[in-house]
């Protein structure tokens, strides 16, 4: 099974998410599976105008919130099922979506981006020493890019001491 095979699977199985959030807005941006939990999009720090990249956009929800911020949305996956959903679902929000490998687009891309994320996608599934600097090509000087943390190993954790009540969920990176 390929990795794009293996994503469109996952996608099938994956519920859609629910048409508004527990404060009624058909749009909003969740860091977690969690639903309405930590904070939203404030920490890609852009506005109208704003060129935002999602990598790893899935069937789209944080990407079509950023549009309706008035930010031009980009989203890449690497699954078409994932690619058609986001499609069906958000048909009239303006985002620009690609079906290809992030690093493939990254690299390819000409465009400059004002923020790169990625919540479940291509920070959790590439090579950080391939993904770090092709985000560093395409960012704006001072441009943000943010990224939840993935979870510790045993190994990491056991050997780690513990300095906070509970564990970390993001961490925000400037990379410029």
């Amino acid at each position: 099974m390929t990795e794009a095979q293996a994503w469109d699977t996952y996608s099938k199985q994956k519920p859609d998410r629910r048409p508004t959030n527990a404060t009624g807005e058909t749009t909003w941006f969740n860091w977690t599976q969690y639903p309405d939990h930590d904070p939203g999009a404030e920490l890609l720090s852009v506005g109208p105008g704003a060129s935002v990249l999602d990598l790893g956009c899935g069937k789209g929800g944080n990407l079509a919130h950023i549009a309706t911020l008035g930010a031009r949305a980009v989203g890449v996956d690497v699954s078409l099922a994932q690619v058609k959903a986001a499609e069906s679902r958000w048909p009239h929000v303006g985002m620009a979506l690609h079906r290809t490998e992030a690093i493939r687009f990254l690299k390819e891309s000409g465009e400059r981006f004002d923020a790169v994320f990625s919540v479940f996608g291509a920070a959790w599934f590439t090579d950080p020493t391939a993904l770090l600097p092709a985000i560093r090509q395409r960012l704006r000087p001072g441009g943000a890019s943010p990224f939840p943390n993935g979870p510790r190993s045993r190994a990491a954790t056991a050997a780690r001491p513990r300095t906070s009540t509970g564990p970390r969920t993001r961490t925000r990176t400037r990379l410029s």
